[in-house]
């Protein structure tokens, strides 16, 4: 998927307001999780959070992108800035699949069994319910704008809907 000539502009405002919104929940999200699992001695509720900074520096790099083209920059600037953004959502998705296999190994090594915690379940339902929906808007608006990349940080986001079930079973 090539980023079209001429994107429309309520949807690159769309793609921007999406990508800005999941920054601003993933700070808070990381927040909440690593001072709750910090108090409630929960591995998995520290992981998520770890898990929500991964997630909020590819959105970082989308909304660069997303700057880059709302500025009016050239088709060719446009494009590059895309395959560089695209490049780091999938150096992300690596990290986060790290992340994964890494906590799952030291919860199994450990025998951890995560703690309960209230703010956690909250946490993990809110994440759970939100963020299917803020992917499903993301990849619709990467489609209208043509962004790879967005669309690779909407399936990112995908993941963070299932670490929150997986959290959620966990807790």
């Amino acid at each position: 998927m090539k980023p079209l000539e001429n994107a429309d502009p309520k949807w690159l405002s769309r793609a921007v307001l999406l990508v800005g919104a999941t920054m601003a929940y993933n700070v808070v999200e990381a927040l909440v999780a690593l001072w709750e699992g910090h108090r409630a001695g929960s591995i998995a509720l520290v992981g998520f959070g770890l898990d929500s900074v991964i997630e909020c520096a590819a959105a970082a790099a989308l909304f660069w992108r997303l700057r880059v083209e709302r500025g009016g920059a050239d088709s060719e600037h446009i494009e590059e800035v895309e395959t560089r953004v695209h490049r780091f959502v999938g150096a992300t998705f690596l990290l986060l699949a790290l992340y994964v296999v890494a906590q799952a190994g030291w919860s199994l090594w450990s025998r951890s069994v995560a703690e309960e915690s209230l703010i956690g379940i909250a946490l993990a339902v809110a994440s759970a319910l939100i963020m299917p929906l803020v992917a499903w808007g993301k990849i619709r608006a990467a489609r209208k704008i043509g962004s790879r990349a967005l669309e690779a940080e909407a399936k990112e986001t995908i993941a963070c809907s299932l670490l929150s079930w997986i959290l959620l079973l966990g807790l």
